[in-house]
Parts: C-alpha cells; structure tokens; sequence
C-alpha cells in the first residue's frame, strides 16, 4: 500500500458500517486479514498480554516495535492505540502521532484518560489541546493519517452523556477524523452521540454492547465498529480453561474443540517472508 492512510479514510467515506477488529500479534494479524476485514486495529490490552505484562505497562518503544510486527503482517490498513499520547502534554501527542506515522500506520487514536484512576481524565482544555496538537502532527504528515478522538468518561464511571458529547463535539472541533467514547451502554446512547457529531463514530463492542448486531448499529449511525482486546481476551480465555482442566481434573477435553490445523495453517504464507517483524 503506497498510501494506507488514504485507502483507510475512504472506508470511513463509503456507504455502510465497517469492521475493524484488532490482533494481538502477526499470526492474528494474518487470519483476520485473511478472513476479509478491510482494516485492522492494534489493542494496547492485547499487545500487553502477548509481552506479558499487564494493559497499561508497556513502553512507548515497545509499543512502536509492536505496531511495525502487525504491520509487517498486514496487507490492510492499520490504526494503532496509542493510549494517552505517550504523555500528558501537547508536545508529547504531537510527537506519537509523528513516530507513529513513521512507521506506516494509518491511523491512530488519542484518548483523554490521564492514567491516574484518581483524577482518571484530562481537564477540558488540556484535552482539547492534546487533540489540536495531535491534529497539527497528522497535518505536517506527507500521507494520509486517520485521527481518532477518544473519551473515556464513561469508561471511568463518570456520569451524564451530555459531558461525553461535549467532549467529543471538542474534539471534533480540533479537527478530529473519528470520534469514539467506549462504554456506550444502549442503542439509545449511541443513536444520540452518532446524531450530534459530524464526524464518523466508532463504537467498541464490549460488555454491553455484545447484543448489539451490525444491522442496528448501522441504523444508529455509526461507522465502525471494534472489539477492543475482546478477542485477545477470548483466545487467552481458551488457553487458561484448558490449562485449569488439565491440572485441576488430569483430563484433555479441551483438544475436541481445537480447531483444524490445516486450517489455520492456510492463513499463513508457505514460504519464510523476508520481512516479519522486529
């Protein structure tokens, strides 16, 4: 892809609502873009599960290594949890966004949690800052680059939609591409957001939000849709039931219920790739 941040962008200007789950590591990475999605997205929980360390620890080296191994396995567009920024300043935005489009990604999300779960999101005009910046980044860039803003009120438990509008109509204001506040508990919710902004809203599917199917979130307007580190989550799942079953009860129920090794072996290339990843 010449340019990924530009075949990305026109996902989000096409007619209809897009899938974009998110791998965990190359193999993960091979299937799902294997499978037909049209993009893909990185997880900061994921990623940190493979590293084995928990979501939130790793370093902003680490995470730059991690989105360049995807990317070395992706044919398709990839945009990247970059978390708060790598710090709480405007500079800081504006230098992720910039080392994160160094490495071929084609988009990126900024989110408003401070990373201290006692005072858990930026003062309003910080924030704002933090997205003009991060918008700046993207402008001085020579290809495309998709910014997502996030709001992470309601991730936190602070209360009133309005407040989470408020913010992400900010942020759009900043010049913003996509708009996102995960934890969005009904379709009523979402219905509302989608109508008040202008902009694309990507919505994560998470507890909530697993009821919701593709036809009815389309309807309420929304664009995209993730799944967070659900699928990291799900595979992990797998591995500690099976685990818990042959050391609490010496039984090996679990290999049933593996799937087909030919079949995941076709997703992979068959000869050794000159580039995977570093």
């Amino acid at each position: 892809m010449s340019d990924p941040g530009k075949i990305f962008r026109q996902l989000h200007e096409q007619e209809g609502l897009f899938i974009m789950p998110n791998p965990w590591d190359r193999g993960s990475t091979r299937i799902l873009a294997g499978l037909g999605f049209p993009a893909l997205a990185t997880t900061s929980g994921g990623m940190a599960y493979a590293l084995g360390l928990r979501d939130g620890q790793v370093t902003p080296a680490d995470v730059l290594r991690h989105c360049r191994d995807i990317l070395a396995a992706s044919p398709v567009p990839v945009t990247a949890d970059l978390e708060k920024g790598f710090g709480d300043s405007p500079e800081s935005v504006y230098e992720t966004i910039t080392a994160a489009a160094g490495t071929g990604l084609a988009g990126g999300s900024i989110e408003d949690f401070t990373g201290d779960p006692a005072a858990p999101i930026f003062d309003r005009s910080l924030a704002m800052e933090r997205i003009q910046a991060a918008c700046a980044a993207r402008d001085s860039l020579s290809d495309d680059f998709v910014l997502t803003a996030r709001c992470d009120n309601l991730l936190w438990g602070l209360p009133g939609l309005d407040a989470v509008i408020d913010r992400l109509s900010a942020y759009e204001a900043a010049g913003a591409d996509v708009l996102y506040a995960p934890w969005l508990k009904t379709m009523e919710q979402i219905r509302e957001v989608c109508a008040a902004v202008g902009k694309p809203v990507n919505v994560v599917i998470e507890g909530p939000g697993a009821r919701f199917t593709v036809p009815e979130l389309a309807e309420a307007g929304v664009k995209r849709v993730s799944v967070g580190s659900r699928l990291a989550q799900l595979a992990y799942g797998g591995l500690i039931a099976a685990a818990q079953e042959m050391r609490g009860q010496g039984r090996f129920t679990f290999a049933g219920q593996a799937e087909d090794y030919a079949l995941i072996e076709s997703f992979f290339p068959e000869e050794y790739p000159d580039k995977i990843g570093h």
